[in-house]
């Protein structure tokens, strides 16, 4: 037998209230959450409690869908050679997310599994399924309330259904079919650990919170957000960071570079990681806002190696700025 599953993550503002949660049917499922993760986290972690949800059936396929790549390139693609590199990414930082990937290299050994890439928000049932579940847990996190976890799997050894109260780090299981009750709001603030506290643009914790000044009414124009956003991908040190470049690529992203060469999202986030290119001084040219969701920008790079011309597609994707295309072409 083939055990089907989605997995998913939700996080309010990423970073912010976050939930994760796993599907098979309405009688199988699990979600949990904590006061502040990013979707990264709870990407992660949904898939690391569905595995320790099913390890009483060792013997069994499982496969898991999932809409985000970059937990699907971790644990099928970059892991191996970052345990070889003593979790240290090329560029010998740290990698993001380690005590999470940790468990799940633990909680993967000797299973048989696949992961299956599904388009997040378009209509396909069980990624749906999941992602309405992780999102009740964020927010009721988020408003302080009680929201369920799922009656879990059948005849489970244990059940996760609360979630870490920091990802990565085991949190005392609740029974199945109880309701996750988050502490309240003012309890969170003085007890929640300071997972995020390199700053980012504009003093925010979060590189890729959503900005745009129509949702936030009085705040950054969306124009000056997403030039900031292109600013940072182009620094080396964000360019390595196969997480952050993560959220800030459109699921769908291309470019055609500088050489001519087209760039699948996949290609591009795996050559990052081992060559993050060189600084550059950003010229902007201009910044057309297309329509409420699209921001076109064109500007000039400098560089040792040269100078070329460059245009970026910026989408709001959820309710975050994503780079849905780029063409960069040698200035001569």
């Amino acid at each position: 037998m083939t055990i089907i599953a989605a997995a998913d993550g939700s996080a309010l503002g990423n970073p912010g209230p976050a939930g994760w949660a796993w599907y098979v049917d309405d009688s199988c499922w699990q979600a949990g959450g904590w006061p502040h993760g990013t979707n990264n986290q709870g990407e992660l972690m949904a898939v690391l409690d569905l595995f320790k949800s099913t390890a009483h059936l060792p013997h069994e396929d499982l496969r898991i869908l999932c809409d985000s790549q970059y937990v699907i390139n971790c644990i099928t693609k970059w892991m191996p050679g970052w345990k070889r590199k003593g979790w240290r990414k090329a560029d010998g930082k740290p990698v993001l997310n380690v005590d999470l990937l940790k468990e799940i290299d633990q909680a993967i050994a000797g299973r048989k599994y696949t992961f299956e890439w599904v388009k997040g928000h378009a209509g396909h049932d069980l990624n749906e399924a999941a992602d309405e579940r992780a999102r009740a847990v964020a927010l009721a996190y988020q408003q302080g309330t009680a929201a369920p976890v799922g009656p879990g799997f059948p005849g489970a050894l244990q059940a996760v259904a609360a979630g870490p109260a920091t990802p990565g780090v085991a949190a005392p299981a609740a029974p199945a079919g109880q309701p996750v009750q988050p502490a309240p709001a003012a309890s969170r603030l003085l007890a929640e650990p300071a997972l995020f506290g390199e700053s980012g643009i504009f003093g925010q914790a979060d590189l890729f919170s959503e900005l745009d000044d129509e949702i936030r009414p009085g705040g950054i124009p969306a124009e000056d957000v997403v030039l900031e956003l292109e600013r940072e991908l182009l620094r080396p040190d964000v360019r390595a960071d196969i997480g952050r470049v993560g959220v800030l690529l459109h699921p769908d992203f291309a470019e055609i570079g500088s050489s001519g060469r087209y760039w699948t999202r996949d290609a591009m986030l795996m050559a990052l990681e081992e060559n993050p290119g060189e600084a550059v001084v950003l010229e902007p040219l201009s910044a057309d806002r297309l329509s409420d969701t699209s921001i076109l920008l064109t500007y000039r790079t400098v560089a040792r190696s040269g100078t070329a011309l460059r245009s970026s597609l910026w989408v709001l994707d959820r309710d975050q700025w994503r780079l849905r295309f780029h063409q960069g072409t040698p200035e001569k």
